[in-house]
């Protein structure tokens, strides 16, 4: 198993950004020292009520700080993009870590977003996947000639091409089925979210595997999953500690709709210990490692990217669980083989 530290960035309103932005390096560099294999970045626009540093920008200055890691884009709202343009920032991200970019890339789901940028949930799946087809090109020809629904590329040329051959890695991140079956035909993994329940991973890792067997895709060697995780003492020391945050948390996201585009059965619009059954990862070091092992064997994961740092969560409190993350539960799942 591998691991990421998923950074949203996401800080209350009312915080000092420059003191969290400082907090959140801090971190980046803290994972590269106990042995993390990479770090995620989130991206949201327009994010009341919380506030959180630009993805490309902050992935940037952490490839500086932690040259090591991994950079992980969880999940780049590639409706929104123009190709030439995140074609040429990710190409630039990919040179600056020296080829360690992962492209994480997904659809959205926030009217608020796609308004600002001129088009509508509608359009999302369509302009997903020109785009896609877009920077793949940009990335391995010298000159593209090709006109989208939003754009024409008239003899258009990267203008740095990424130090991965023939391109990093595409991770698609899905809710729903056609966004499942998009990342079974275009992608190299689904990237697993972080809001189903394992319930309804079941299900939609059937319909994944029957997605690759019908393009003629093996299983991926990788496969990444994002959970929420929380380690304490006691599973009870979790969920009291854990319970504010993050209920704090899903509760921006079903104001956002975030659960109306997810199965009907995994709605965020309950009690936190409902909420939290069959979702997150939390509990003492062994019932953590335990989950992860679970993870690794009942849905073939060989990526953990963990949510560890909450909104109005300490950067103390953020520390401490990397801490013990790498040095009490990574230890005990590689001991299980996993």
């Amino acid at each position: 198993m591998k691991y990421a530290l998923l950074m949203r960035g996401q800080h209350q309103a009312e915080d000092d950004i420059v003191a969290r932005h400082r907090d959140d390096l801090a971190l980046v560099k803290t994972a590269e020292t106990l042995g993390f294999d990479a770090v995620g970045r989130a991206a949201h626009y327009s994010t009341a009520p919380l506030q959180m540093v630009s993805q490309v920008p902050f992935l940037a200055q952490a490839a500086a700080l932690a040259p090591r890691l991994r950079l992980i884009t969880s999940v780049v709202l590639l409706p929104m993009q123009k190709p030439l343009d995140i074609a040429e920032q990710l190409a630039s991200l990919d040179v600056m870590s020296e080829g360690k970019l992962i492209f994480g890339a997904g659809v959205g789901y926030r009217e608020v977003e796609f308004k600002s940028f001129g088009t509508s949930y509608k359009e999302a799946g369509r302009r997903f996947e020109e785009n896609l087809d877009a920077v793949k090109r940009l990335w391995t020809e010298p000159s593209v000639t090709m006109k989208g629904s939003h754009f024409e590329l008239d003899a258009a040329s990267c203008s740095v091409s990424p130090v991965q051959k023939p391109m990093p890695p595409i991770w698609i991140g899905a809710n729903a089925e056609v966004g499942i079956r998009r990342a079974a035909r275009m992608a190299d993994a689904w990237f697993i979210p972080p809001h189903g329940t394992f319930t309804t991973l079941d299900q939609q890792l059937d319909l994944y595997k029957r997605a690759l067997e019908k393009n003629g895709k093996p299983f991926p060697a990788d496969l990444p999953i994002i959970r929420e995780v929380f380690v304490a003492d006691t599973w009870e020391e979790a969920m009291r500690r854990a319970g504010p945050p993050l209920a704090a948390k899903y509760a921006a996201y079903h104001s956002w709709g975030q659960d109306k585009v997810m199965p009907s059965q995994d709605h965020f619009d309950r009690n936190f210990e409902d909420l939290a059954a069959d979702r997150f990862l939390l509990g003492s070091p062994d019932q953590v490692a335990e989950q992860i092992v679970a993870l690794r064997r009942r849905f073939g994961a060989t990526w953990l990217c963990a949510g560890v740092h909450l909104a109005g969560m300490s950067h103390a409190e953020a520390t401490e669980q990397m801490h013990r993350l790498a040095e009490q539960v990574f230890p005990l799942v590689a001991r299980a083989g996993a």
